[in-house]
């Protein structure tokens, strides 16, 4: 990281983290989910490769590049809210069931608190599927905040959600860094005024995460936390 980037940091009161490929690996429990829905319309089943380059703009988006594997535009339309639907059945029966804490998560929001920093979680997770996998992983209790993709008018890569955090708790956006896995992360930061820094082990839409701009990558949320010690 460049003195530039460590500088920007000093004066850090928040931290805002995402969820799905930065706390926890989520993709197995979507590729079930999908698959069952796929099943109901006699769709062959996708691999996990193929479902996690379509995972972080939200579960429209996501059911809408699931379907565009077989159908064109006017039919992926045609089968979207039923297609919605029994995803959505299908992901609250196993929420949870096959994900798994990404290493250092647990460690590093600790030691953000213990540094006294406020966090919130913001994802483009619907929050009916954020809440209660926030609850399973036992990772909701260091959140004074939650937003899902569908609790404010517009979600990542838009900065509102950011910008609602630093005015909920009152600080400029300098002092609020946002940590995330994809360029969706990243963009919503830095419209919003938010450093930034990057886990390297999510889902950046398939894209290498050196590509995104961020002020910097971090091994594991515990490495996050030294640096804002630091």
């Amino acid at each position: 990281m460049s003195q530039a980037a460590a500088e920007k940091l000093k004066g850090t009161r928040a931290v805002i983290v995402d969820l799905d490929g930065t706390m926890v690996h989520t993709t197995p429990d979507f590729q079930v989910a999908i698959n069952r829905m796929r099943a109901e319309l006699n769709l062959a089943p996708l691999s996990l490769a193929t479902i996690t380059d379509f995972v972080g703009q939200g579960s429209e988006n996501l059911m809408r590049r699931v379907l565009a594997v077989d159908f064109e535009a006017a039919q992926v339309e045609a089968h979207f809210e039923q297609a919605m639907a029994a995803y959505q059945r299908h992901y609250l029966a196993i929420n949870g069931d096959h994900s798994s804490v990404y290493p250092g998560v647990h460690e590093g929001l600790s030691a953000m608190k213990a540094q006294g920093l406020r966090l919130a979680c913001v994802t483009n997770k619907p929050i009916a599927f954020a809440l209660p996998l926030l609850e399973k992983t036992g990772l909701r209790h260091y959140f004074e905040l939650v937003y899902g993709g569908d609790s404010l008018p517009k979600k990542k890569p838009d900065p509102l959600p950011m910008l609602t955090v630093c005015k909920d708790f009152s600080f400029q956006a300098a002092q609020v860094v946002a940590i995330g896995d994809s360029s969706n992360d990243a963009q919503a930061a830095r419209a919003a005024g938010c450093p930034v820094l990057t886990v390297p082990y999510g889902y950046n839409h398939g894209q290498p995460v050196q590509s995104i701009d961020s002020d910097g990558i971090v091994e594991t949320l515990l490495v996050a936390a030294h640096l804002l010690a630091a």
